[in-house]
């Protein structure tokens, strides 16, 4: 399951132009690369969507299964308590669409007991979650610890998986790959340009006029830098300029 029903304030401007889930990376939308990234694993992915509804309905094209939330997104813990006919007793593989990480989910699965939730996290002392360790948006859960989730909004941590830390019944694996939670646009620019090698990134139909100087910047697609323009640690996404400092 790919959690993509954030209405991602802390992104704002950029999610006034479009909905967090479908801000790219490298030219791809985040809930592609999340996709990508369960189905390593399983053909079988579905999508929650609430904010952006929409907009991520018509991009996702009957690809994977959607769960819409409606009047109110659920959260993290809610949307697998309402998707629970569909999950119908399977374990299942979590995913933020908002996190941008590169995690071998080959072994993150293979190595599974099956009956502990495992979650994927990285070292951050100044963040963590459980202890030095920061959750970075891929879980294992047995249908055991989804099944009495509430069908209401509500957050993994508060309705699961803080219990089962303080029952030792979870299992945290710690990924040492690059990881970025693109929650703000400094942190979207650092995902855009760790993807890219370091490079600046033109998205697809981006125009570049003549004697423009694009540095460390990210370019929308179809968005345009006028001739002579000078962009360095921005975001143009259409009409908006995100300067990150």
């Amino acid at each position: 399951m790919v959690l993509a029903a954030g209405a991602g304030v802390r992104l704002r401007p950029l999610t006034g132009l479009l909905p967090k889930a479908l801000c790219p990376v490298a030219g791809r939308p985040l809930v592609d690369l999340a996709i990508d990234r369960v189905r390593a694993a399983s053909d079988d992915v579905a999508v929650n969507v609430h904010h952006g509804r929409r907009a991520l309905e018509e991009h996702l094209g009957g690809r994977v299964h959607v769960s819409v939330e409606e009047p109110v997104a659920l959260g993290t813990a809610g949307a697998l308590a309402h998707l629970r006919p569909w999950i119908d007793g399977r374990p299942v593989l979590l995913t933020n669409a908002d996190a941008w990480l590169t995690p071998d989910l080959d072994a993150f699965v293979a190595g599974w007991d099956g009956e502990r939730a495992r979650l994927l996290c990285v070292r951050d002392p100044d963040r963590g979650d459980f202890d030095d360790l920061r959750y970075c948006g891929v879980a294992l859960l047995p249908f055991a610890t989804v099944e009495p989730l509430p069908d209401e909004p509500s957050g993994l941590y508060e309705a699961s998986w803080g219990a089962l830390r303080r029952l030792d019944r979870l299992d945290l694996v710690v990924h040492e790959g690059p990881f970025v939670d693109c929650g703000t646009p400094a942190d979207y620019l650092v995902a855009n340009l760790a993807a890219n090698g370091g490079a600046s990134v033109l998205g697809p139909g981006a125009v570049v006029g003549d004697g423009a100087v694009v540095e460390q910047s990210v370019v929308w697609p179809g968005s345009e830098v006028e001739p002579g323009e000078v962009l360095r640690r921005a975001i143009r996404a259409e009409h908006l300029t995100v300067l990150v400092r």
